[in-house]
């Protein structure tokens, strides 16, 4: 049987590829609208803070010069300023500067310190950039923990508009240009080395896959700490000379129509969130919201950082379609930080869903099997690559599975990163992948999939995946069964995880999230969640617990934490 691969090696990555900001200063002298911030913090319906490419390209140079004097290239210097412009000015000036840019958050977002403490301790940056509103709590995060003192704080926004006779350093496309830290989802965040090739291939992967003519716009609220808010809204606009509008993640959640408004009306718009956030948008928004909105001028819509569920897809077109929004126009993805973000990604045919065997897949086998049929799971496509390879390879014995299996992805192109942040073990243990058949080294995601048809199916993490009495459980399909259990079970705030009894024979553990009040008790809500998860998956939930809303640790990226959960919940109990 054929080795299963996903490889398209049309078109080719070009051979003329520049620094990033070398892109930024091609249109240093256009006064056209680089980056559109919208602000609601102090009104509700926003406002707009716009800076051109001709600004924003003399604001780098002056963020740039004043590291110049203050640290050396290979540096590292971190960005703990809030999702406006100073973020994307002080980003490309540590770029620009030829150092290490460490993109953080300011720490206003309290939930996350102990990550901002990690990663600052990790990688020691010599200066930190922010903003003029950020600058007391940043301050205070120097002063009262553990972290290396940096030599200096910036705001950027209160430097003089002046770069003086600096001259950018010649920096090389595979020296480091950022670390772009992991989620920490199974474990401790980790500085994915990033360097200038790696950015801009993966970008132009990126314009390739979902393309990105003159008139295109980018618009979205996705964390600039996050990697796929960092190229989708800052990197690949500075890349394609195209207008970026954004807002804060918060600004998103508190009135989610606003980002449908930010692509409203727009002649070619391009966007990108994870799934809750559409069925969070769909879930949302009433009539009155949705009232106005045009948008069938959005050309891509992507989906990924986590499982794409069909559910979601179907609900999120039902509230949109008759505003315009193009059943095909829905991108499901595939990426990760170790990849810079962009693997893989459905063409202009829009979603594909297939129905597989749910107990061969719980023996790595793909059946696929009519929509509808007993026992079938419904998976997503997460597309093809563009000048990448992906495998599907045994995550023990190292060798390519045939079709029709379920191994780890396995990923090989110039936009995997050169390793983690000084941590060689861990390195060699993620990007040293190595085939017997295969020279060279692959990425090891530590995601399990497969390919059929020529497209890839993530069906879940090695490190979450729970295995009773030899058959394998993907997690968020159980959660998915517990979310649709009860209606007093809140979607998305579901984690399941493998939990050993005293002969360490492995079983399955939910924590869920509920509303509490209404008709329904505690023990009803058990109940009806286990004779879910018995008749779906034939499985005997060896424990239940129920928490508040807002109890289920997440990740910086919004993902549900599933080993933290487990710490918190389950083994301090």
């Amino acid at each position: 049987m054929p080795v299963v691969e996903s490889r398209s090696p049309e078109p080719t990555l070009p051979t003329d590829l520049r620094l990033l900001t070398s892109y930024l200063f091609d249109k240093s002298g256009s006064d056209a609208p680089a980056f559109t911030f919208l602000d609601y913090a102090t009104d509700l319906d926003g406002i707009e803070h716009t800076m051109s490419w001709a600004e924003l390209a003399e604001r780098v140079r002056t963020v740039a010069a004043a590291l110049n004097r203050l640290t050396g290239r290979g540096q590292r210097v971190a960005i703990l300023a809030p999702q406006d412009l100073t973020y994307v000015v002080g980003f490309l000036g540590a770029l620009h500067a030829g150092t290490i840019a460490v993109p953080l958050f300011a720490p206003e977002v309290t939930r996350h310190s102990e990550r901002l403490v990690h990663v600052l301790s990790d990688c020691a940056p010599e200066v930190w950039l922010t903003s003029s509103d950020a600058l007391e709590g940043v301050r205070a995060l120097a002063e009262n923990t553990s972290v290396p003192k940096p030599k200096q704080i910036i705001a950027v926004d209160e430097l003089s508009q002046s770069a003086g006779e600096f001259t950018a350093p010649a920096i090389g496309l595979d020296e480091p240009a950022y670390l772009q830290y992991t989620s920490g989802s199974t474990r401790d965040p980790a500085g994915a080395v990033i360097t200038h090739r790696a950015v801009v291939a993966n970008t132009w992967q990126a314009a390739t896959a979902y393309g990105a003519g003159a008139e295109r716009v980018v618009a979205g609220w996705i964390p600039f700490f996050h990697d796929m808010g960092l190229v989708q809204l800052l990197a690949a606009p500075v890349f394609a000379g195209i207008r970026s509008v954004f807002m804060t993640p918060v600004a998103f959640l508190k009135r989610p129509v606003r980002w449908l408004r930010a692509m409203s009306g727009m002649p070619d718009v391009m966007s990108a969130a994870p799934d809750f956030a559409f069925e969070y948008a769909a879930r949302k928004t009433g009539d009155a919201d949705r009232a106005g909105l045009d948008l069938s001028g959005v050309r891509a819509l992507i989906t990924g950082s986590e499982p794409v569920r069909a559910a979601t897809i179907a609900r999120f077109q039902q509230a949109f379609g008759p505003h315009g929004l193009a059943p095909h126009v829905l991108r499901p993805s595939y990426g990760l930080a170790e990849a810079t973000v962009f693997v893989t990604a459905t063409g202009e045919e829009g979603p594909v869903v297939t129905a597989f065997d749910r107990a061969a897949l719980a023996e790595d086998r793909v059946v696929p099997v009519g929509p509808g049929t007993p026992g079938a799971l419904e998976l997503v496509a997460a597309g093809r690559p563009v000048s990448q390879s992906v495998h599907i390879v045994h995550p023990e014995r190292l060798v390519p599975l045939p079709e029709g299996s379920v191994g780890e992805i396995w990923v090989d192109g110039p936009n995997v990163a050169d390793g983690y942040w000084q941590q060689p073990e861990r390195s060699e243990e993620t990007f040293g992948g190595r085939r017997g058949d295969v020279p060279g080294r692959w990425l090891r995601t530590g995601d399990l999939g497969t390919i059929h048809d020529g497209l890839l199916y993530v069906t879940g993490r090695i490190k979450d995946l729970i295995i009773i009495d030899g058959r394998n459980h993907y997690p968020q399909d159980i959660e998915l069964t517990v979310a649709d259990a009860h209606p007093a079970i809140r979607p998305g705030g579901v984690a399941a995880f493998p939990v050993h009894d005293a002969s360490g024979a492995e079983g399955a553990a939910v924590v869920a999230e509920y509303r509490r009040g209404g008709e329904a008790d505690d023990a009803e809500i058990g109940r009806a969640v286990r004779r879910a998860v018995a008749a779906r998956h034939d499985v005997r939930l060896r424990g239940l617990k129920l928490v508040r809303v807002g109890a289920v640790p997440r990740t910086s990226s919004g993902k549900v934490a599933r080993a933290a959960t487990r710490q918190r919940h389950w083994e301090q109990t």
